[in-house]
């Protein structure tokens, strides 16, 4: 069986790489922007800048779990379907698609239950204090509210790029952040609403890309439908889903537990200071990560299309292409770190002691962004080829294995104990992109081997 989406498997791969990660890196970017634009205008609130943006920053964990359970559906299931389309089962991916919906609905309602009745009691575990906790619960009382918002715009826009419509699914995304943008100052200064405003502006943003994510993959241009008949929950379709989005589910759920212990640690050491700089560290490093996770997921459909096809020189030239490229952008962006740190840092705070504080430690934070390309690349292409049990092993190793027992460690070994919390971060992803990089060479040229076998191939 043929299909519209055969581009795929013929146009030149370099070509096509960036015609699908360009708009996927500005979607990834302005995506971004949702929150860190919330975080510079709360910073910038006259007389409480500094505690608001310190109880929002305490949110992150909270939202993270959300979008994690968004991408255990949507990374999990969107290649899945190009995998499909590669082989020509336009149905069968047709099937993971609508099944993929019909969980999100359910985990939407179930987080939407959680979040309403206990999100203060999750905020004082993630480090809030009788300072900031009045922030943070005003901001996610609210937020709460869209979560059925957030899932489907994450989880579905997926599927828009793993088909080859990444201007479509960049534009979802671009709605709802220059949304945010106009919204945000109206709600939070014109309108005194504070942290209040900040969260409305971005359910309402979320809203309105939702609709448009939905009305695409309802209407006639897309190539996958949701389709009714499709909708009921088959286990042998959306269990494969699920193993496959655990590495992405757990790579972003896991931020929440790690971000958890980082604020309870520094808490501990270093106050609401330590906290409020941490807010404006993790900002920075989503501003690091996401545009890297851009360019995997314009990867992503050529890759799985072509391994779906059985086509091995296409699949090798794309994961070397999306290294090359990985690689030199986290290079470039660690140099700058390195050599600017407070012009990051005064983004989002004009309080010269914040500033100061975060400009000191942000270098430390960051300091093994140098080689990051290389984990992302590799995780993202186990993703993409169907290498569920590697990528899930990646994660695991990267975040529980290694940075969870490192937050408490390293106070242990060095006499500063607020900049040691800090110290964690590089010294894990030093070891985590070192076994990553061994654990791919002999798990990709063992995929690349089995495409040689049709019969041995996984789906």
């Amino acid at each position: 069986m043929t299909n519209n989406k055969a581009f795929l498997g013929t146009e030149p791969v370099g070509k096509l790489l960036f015609r699908l990660a360009i708009p996927t890196v500005l979607a990834q970017l302005v995506n971004m922007l949702y929150n860190v634009v919330d975080r510079i205008y709360i910073g910038h609130i006259e007389g409480v800048g500094n505690l608001a943006l310190t109880g929002v920053g305490i949110c992150m964990p909270l939202i993270m779990v959300v979008s994690a359970f968004a991408a255990l559906v949507g990374a999990g299931g969107a290649p899945r379907a190009s995998i499909f389309l590669g082989k020509g089962d336009k149905e069968q991916a047709e099937r993971v698609l609508s099944n993929c919906f019909t969980m999100q609905l359910l985990m939407s309602a179930v987080l939407t239950a959680v979040l309403l009745l206990w999100s203060e009691d999750f905020l004082m575990a993630f480090g809030g204090s009788e300072n900031t906790i009045p922030y943070a619960v005003d901001y996610m009382s609210i937020y709460a509210v869209g979560t059925l918002f957030v899932q489907l715009t994450l989880g579905m826009n997926a599927f828009i790029t793993a088909q080859g419509f990444t201007k479509i699914s960049m534009t979802s995304v671009l709605i709802g952040a220059v949304c945010n943008i106009a919204l945000d100052p109206l709600f939070i200064f014109a309108f005194h609403m504070g942290v209040s405003g900040a969260a409305l502006a971005t359910v309402i943003s979320q809203a309105l890309s939702c609709l448009w994510v939905m009305r695409f993959l309802l209407g006639k241009k897309t190539v996958l439908h949701i389709r009714r008949q499709y909708m009921p929950l088959q286990l042998k379709t959306v269990l494969p889903c699920l193993a496959l989005g655990l590495a992405p589910f757990i790579m972003q759920s896991s931020e929440s537990m790690i971000s958890m212990c980082f604020n309870s640690s520094l808490q501990t050491y270093g106050g609401d200071v330590a906290v409020g700089a941490m807010t404006i560290l993790t900002s920075v490093m989503q501003f690091a990560m996401l545009p890297l996770q851009g360019f995997a997921q314009g990867a992503q459909p050529i890759t799985s299309y072509n391994f779906g096809a059985g086509n091995k020189s296409r699949v090798l030239q794309s994961f070397r292409l999306l290294l090359t490229v990985s690689l030199t952008y986290s290079a470039l962006l660690w140099g700058a770190i390195m050599l600017f740190p407070g012009v990051f840092a005064s983004i989002f705070t004009p309080d010269p002691t914040l500033l100061t504080f975060s400009a000191s430690v942000l270098p430390v934070y960051l300091g093994a962004l140098v080689i990051f390309g290389i984990q992302i690349a590799c995780q993202m292409t186990f993703v993409a080829i169907g290498n569920a049990k590697a990528s899930i092993i990646v994660a695991v190793v990267r975040k529980f294995v290694l940075l969870l027992p490192l937050i408490y460690i390293m106070p242990a070994l060095m006499e500063d104990k607020t900049l040691a919390v800090y110290t964690a971060e590089p010294v894990a992803d030093v070891i985590a992109v070192t076994f990553t990089a061994i654990l791919f060479f002999f798990q990709f040229r063992k995929a690349l081997r089995s495409m040689d076998k049709p019969a041995e191939k996984t789906a």
